[in-house]
């Protein structure tokens, strides 16, 4: 693979590294969420965001990925202990602010998958993990 600097890294919003899954997984019958079931809540957390923005000022329906600094402040109400594991997280793993506002605004997309107001600490670690791309394979 060749190498992304992380400034240029610091700009994708979701890293996910997706393994070859084994024939016999493929193969196996499983019971999971169906993509009609995916369908509705993706269509539920887009209108949660829809309500959130207004119009977008005659934008039309704005997203949480296009939320300002500002807005991030003002629609990222986090739970007092998501608030410490995020803290942590730019220590502990040298996230930059420009990365620190991407986990922000995927955990904001991931709570109102969950239909909830406030952020908590499940939704901002699932949000870390996305940027824990093996930085080794692209730097």
């Amino acid at each position: 693979m060749g190498k992304i600097s992380g400034p240029l890294l610091d700009r994708i919003d979701i890293h996910l590294e997706v393994p070859a899954v084994p024939f016999r997984e493929l193969s196996a019958s499983r019971s999971g969420t169906s993509s009609g079931q995916m369908r509705e809540a993706v269509l539920a957390a887009r209108m949660r965001q829809a309500a959130r923005f207004g119009d977008g000022s005659g934008r039309g329906p704005r997203s949480n990925a296009r939320m300002s600094s500002r807005e991030i402040r003002e629609h990222c109400r986090m739970e007092p202990a998501a608030c410490e594991l995020l803290r942590a997280a730019v220590a502990d793993l040298g996230l930059s602010a420009r990365a620190h506002d991407k986990v922000l605004r995927v955990a904001r997309t991931i709570s109102d998958l969950d239909a909830v107001d406030t952020i908590s600490c499940a939704h901002v670690s699932e949000a870390i993990n996305y940027r824990l791309l093996d930085r080794s394979l692209w730097q």
